[in-house]
This record gives C-alpha cells, structure tokens and sequence, in this order.
C-alpha cells in the first residue's frame, strides 16, 4: 500500500461552537484526481483548506506524503511548497505584469535567478495558453485569462500536488471552460489534485474519485459512475437532482 499524498484523519474544524468539519476520513493517492461536490456551507472550502493549514485544524491529523503537518516539529513552509493552490478569487498582484506575478513567489521563496523564474514562467504560461500575455497587467484580462495565470503561478513553484478551491465560481459562464481545460491537462499529465467544484460534467468526467459533502461530514464517496450514476444515499441523489435539473 503506497502512502498517500493526501491523507486526512479524523480531520475535524470548528468556529467556536460551530462544528464545520465532523472527523473527515479522506485519502487521496498519487497522481489521483478527487472532486468535493456538496451544497454550499457543507465543509468543502474548510476541508480544502486545512490541508496546506490556511485554517488551523480543531482536531485529527493532515498528513502529506505521510507527514503529519500539523505536527508541532513539522517545517510546515517545506511541506506547503509541495502544494500549489489556486482559489475562487485569483490573487494577482494588479501592480504587477503576468510574468512578474509568475516569477515573484519563484525569487523570494525558491531562489531561482530572475533568467530561470522568468524561462520557468514563460513555460508554464505557454502551458496554459497565455504565451501573448506575459506583458499585460491583470487588470487587461480577462477573470479566466486571470485564473490561468494563477494556475500557472503555482505551477512554476514545481508542487507535487494542486488543490483547486471552486477555481471557476467567480468567472463568467462562457469562461470556464478555458479553465476547465486546463485542470484536464493537468490530470491528465498526471498532477494529483483535489478539487471542490460545482461543476459537475468536470467531476463525473474527469475524477478518479468522487467525494460528497453534506454537513461536515463525508456522506458518500465512491467513483464518478457509482455517484453520479447510482447513488446510495437519499441526500446524495436530492443534491444531484436538485443541481443537474435546474
């Protein structure tokens, strides 16, 4: 059994009396792409955010490739350069053009020479289609052509593993497929990657393993098919019908 690169133990989280995450069980392998589906307010941002520890958790382990990181003598920084993530709101710097935005977070935290963060930015900007955008500031894109360069961003840190957090929930409809396709190549390169989405032709056709959300707690997991296409559990099958027939 090959350790995960995800692996969460009885993860639990809470705002004072507020239960947001009930002991998660939830292991993700290398190289496996997991979708979080589940109506809002079910624990799936939280989740996705204890596990670089953005939110501190309450109680449980978060063990990357088998460290626990919320050990007190883990070198929590080390491990976070291992994860790249891309949020819902984008996060550039406005001041700064596409390539710098790529190269920052290479120089200061990397060390990488200016001439190698900008060939690795250049590279991985190609690799998300913007290759004539390296010049513009954020502000002359658009919020997809954004999300792009920030998938890129955290590409050029070279992590072993992406979580996405509703990566295309503040774009316009017709701009979430050039994300979308991105995410694709990615899995399909191989990038282990955990995704909460409300996408779901993304999550039925793209996931390895589906994971459903309600209430902080994991009601149903299983693959896309199984979920998707025959359910065990009533809350799963209302919150797919209530989402795939609106």
């Amino acid at each position: 059994m090959r350790t995960p690169a995800i692996e969460l133990v009885g993860l639990r989280k809470s705002y004072g009396d507020n239960e947001v995450l009930k002991g998660i069980d939830l292991a993700v392998a290398k190289s496996q792409v997991v979708c979080i589906i589940g109506a809002s307010g079910s624990g799936k941002s939280t989740l996705l955010r204890c596990v670089n520890r953005l939110e501190e958790p309450t109680g449980g382990e978060v063990r990357i490739d088998g460290i626990d990181i919320c050990h007190p003598d883990c070198d929590l920084d080390l491990v976070r350069r291992r994860i790249g993530m891309v949020f819902q709101q984008f996060n550039l710097f406005p001041h700064l053009k596409v390539r710098d935005n790529v190269t920052l977070a290479q120089r200061k935290v990397l060390g990488r020479s200016r001439a190698d963060a900008e060939a690795v930015a250049d590279d991985m900007l190609g690799r998300v289609g913007l290759t004539e955008k390296v010049d513009s500031y954020p502000s002359q894109l658009s919020g997809g052509q954004q999300q792009r360069v920030a998938i890129a961003r955290a590409l050029a840190m070279e992590p072993d593993m992406m979580l996405f957090d509703e990566a295309t929930s503040a774009l316009d409809p017709e701009l979430v497929g050039d994300v979308l396709d991105v995410m694709r190549r990615l899995a399909a390169e191989g990038m282990t990657m955990l995704v909460v989405t409300h996408e779901m032709d993304f999550a039925r056709q793209v996931a390895d393993h589906v994971v459903f959300m309600d209430g902080g707690t994991i009601c149903e997991q299983g693959p896309p098919e199984t979920i998707f296409g025959n359910p065990t559990e009533a809350r799963t099958r209302q919150f797919l019908e209530r989402v795939l027939h609106h």
